[in-house]
């Protein structure tokens, strides 16, 4: 049987890739517990700096797969019930994770697929590649935290057309919206994630950390907890050996070395 999930190690890159070509990799219960043991794994691994999420063949993710659903004893809705905290595993995982995670979308991302490329931190889209919604054409309400990562994407207005009306949306226009950070030809959306993520990986990965969980949490906090966080924010970072070299390198007028 193959692995619905595969995974390589690109040096200090490790690709995630989701392998279940045959059904546009569609996520069912197994795909959802591998993807989130592979993250779990990457965020406590010292020898990865950064984290990239693809799937194999021409879909990135097409969302759960409806077939599976069907094919279960229960009825849909507790499948559901049973199968969704399964993906919002992988989703708090890659939310809390203090590396850098990049969706590489080299085909469609709908459904839950749509909802796992918005969690990443940074997405990089084929120009082919579409994305869509796709749950409320279905009947159903966005899941994978796709309701968070929307409106603090594209504003409440636009999240809000894209939930009523679930149009496809091009690798142009989801550039245009905010919803991707690069678009690039099909053939380089793999290799243009790991160079986007080796790039950070050079940078200071602890500042990164810090400056991710700061930006996640300023939506739920008043500004006076924000600013606290933010004081042990700087003064970690102070104290960690990126912090100082990058102090000891402004004052040298040098480029640190992280």
């Amino acid at each position: 049987m193959t692995d619905p999930i595969l995974t390589q190690q690109h040096e200090e890159i490790l690709e995630i890739a989701i392998n279940r070509p045959e059904a546009y990799n569609a996520l069912n219960l197994d795909v959802m517990i591998m993807l989130s043991n592979a993250l779990a794994s990457a965020a406590t691994d010292e020898s990865i700096k950064g984290v990239m999420i693809t799937g194999k063949g021409k879909a990135f993710c097409s969302g759960g797969d409806v077939k599976w659903i069907s094919q279960q004893a229960e009825d849909a809705g507790s499948t559901l019930h049973r199968l969704a905290p399964q993906f919002h595993i992988a989703i708090t995982e890659i939310r809390r994770m203090g590396k850098p995670v990049v969706a590489a979308i080299n085909g469609i991302a709908a459904g839950g697929g749509f909802s796992l490329a918005l969690a990443c931190d940074f997405r990089v889209m084929a120009e082919s590649a579409v994305l869509r919604q796709a749950y409320t054409s279905s009947g159903l309400s966005i899941d994978g935290g796709g309701t968070f990562a929307l409106p603090r994407l594209v504003g409440l207005a636009r999240a809000l057309e894209i939930a009523a009306f679930d149009q496809p949306i091009s690798s142009a226009q989801a550039l245009a919206w905010g919803l991707v950070t690069k678009v690039v030809p099909d053939d380089k959306v793999v290799e243009e994630a790991i160079l986007m993520l080796q790039g950070l990986a050079k940078s200071a990965l602890h500042s990164f950390a810090w400056s991710k969980r700061l930006l996640m949490e300023s939506f739920n906090n008043t500004l006076e907890t924000q600013l606290e966080l933010e004081r042990q924010g700087i003064s970690d970072c102070a104290r960690h050996p990126n912090g100082q070299e990058g102090l000891k390198a402004f004052l040298e007028k040098r480029k640190p070395v992280f």
